[in-house]
């Protein structure tokens, strides 16, 4: 049985727990390092704050037509119109917002 852990973030230096939990999600996803960055910093990463001694560019978003319900989708790559695109709402209801363990090169 895995047990909390303290752990210090690679880019602010506070130690963060690893909890249990966390621990055991990572294990079922085959991860087998710890986080070396705190929730806060790891968030900051993702929407493009950071990291890498500089900030990263904001990601180009597009602007399409959703497949499904016909609203707006903003999405992080240029729609090419031979495979249908859904706004945010649209693909989580679809279940696309759900990692199933394994990564896939193809767009929906």
């Amino acid at each position: 049985m895995a047990t909390d852990q303290t752990l210090r973030c690679r880019d602010c230096g506070r130690d963060f727990v690893f909890t249990a939990g966390e621990q055991d999600f990572y294990a079922s996803k085959g991860l087998a390092h710890s986080p070396s960055r705190c929730p806060e910093c790891r968030a900051a990463r993702k929407s493009g704050g950071g990291g890498y001694g500089g900030d990263r560019s904001q990601r180009q978003m597009y602007t399409a037509v959703c497949s499904s319900c016909g609203g707006e989708a903003r999405v992080p790559f240029q729609p090419r119109g031979d495979k249908p695109v859904y706004c945010s709402n649209c693909y989580q209801q679809m279940g696309g917002g759900a990692h199933s363990g394994s990564y896939s090169n193809s767009r929906w």
